[in-house]
Parts: C-alpha cells; sequence; structure tokens
C-alpha cells in the first residue's frame, strides 16, 4: 500500500499568508520536531503510526486543492503507479471539491471519501452558525475561482 498525506486540520498550522507551516497546535509532546513544510510533519504522522518511510509519496509544492491533484497524479505518474483505488479524507465541508478535482486528475480511480467532521461544522449544523456557513459559502467560492483556473490551463 502507498500512501500520499495532504490534510490541513486542528492539530498543526499551515499558513497561506506566510506561505509556510507554522506549527504542531496539538500532541506537541509526540510530534516535538521542528518542521519546515507540512509534509515533513504528516509525514512524521504516518511514520509515528506505522507506515514504513519508502511508502510515503512526497508532493510539497502545491498551494491549494487543485494544484494537489495535479501534482499527485505527477508523482504517481513518475512512480510508474497505476491507482484503482484510493481514500480521500478531508474536512466534510471541503470533500465535494477534493473529489471533483481527484476525479478529474485520475478519471479511471474509485475513490472512498471520509470526511471528518472538524471545526465542530457537521452536515446537520454548518447553516446554523457564521462559522459554518463561511466555511461551506468558503468552498463554493473556492470551487469558482479554481474552476476558472482549471479552464486556463
Amino acid at each position: 500500500m502507498l500512501y500520499s498525506y495532504r490534510q490541513i486540520d486542528d492539530a498543526f498550522v499551515y499558513s497561506v499568508v506566510n506561505g509556510k507551516f507554522s506549527g504542531v497546535l496539538e500532541k506537541s509532546n509526540v510530534y516535538n520536531k521542528e518542521y519546515g513544510t507540512e509534509w515533513e510533519f504528516l509525514r512524521d504522522v504516518l511514520i509515528k503510526n506505522g507506515v514504513p518511510d519508502q511508502k510515503i509519496l512526497k508532493e510539497d509544492q502545491a498551494t491549494f486543492t487543485y494544484e494537489n491533484a495535479i501534482y499527485s497524479r505527477q508523482v504517481t505518474d513518475y512512480a510508474e503507479l497505476e491507482i484503482e483505488r484510493a481514500i480521500l479524507c478531508c474536512k466534510s465541508y471541503h470533500a465535494r471539491r477534493c473529489l471533483m478535482y481527484y476525479q478529474l486528475l485520475y478519471p479511471e480511480t474509485e475513490f472512498y471519501v471520509v470526511p471528518v467532521n472538524a471545526d465542530g461544522i457537521t452536515r446537520e449544523n454548518w447553516r446554523k452558525n457564521e462559522e459554518g456557513i463561511d466555511a461551506v459559502t468558503g468552498e463554493l467560492s473556492r470551487i469558482v475561482k479554481q474552476f476558472s483556473l482549471m479552464l486556463e490551463r
């Protein structure tokens, strides 16, 4: 089994504004190294959870989800891997956009989406508070913006 892991959640901070990994927020006693990038941190998470280092693919160039799908495809193509099935694990309100991009780049792949209810935002409560509304409508906005970038390519 091969693993490529990229997810932003509440356990660490990647600052798009600063363009760098800003540190671990939770379990700093377990993940106590100096991580230069989000990928370095997530690699350590996988290794500490039993994934062999040689089974971890590296994609650390993407700055947004569509780029992540593009670069992931480049990594798997370079490794001459045919991806038959893949698991996408991401925030629940981000799952539709993530799946859309990966289906575009891996049209023959069967995807399993494992959404995580992060930030206290769920399918049932997202419209009940400003944070949830902003997260979901922000996803819609990013789909439109990133789709226009896709058309330019």
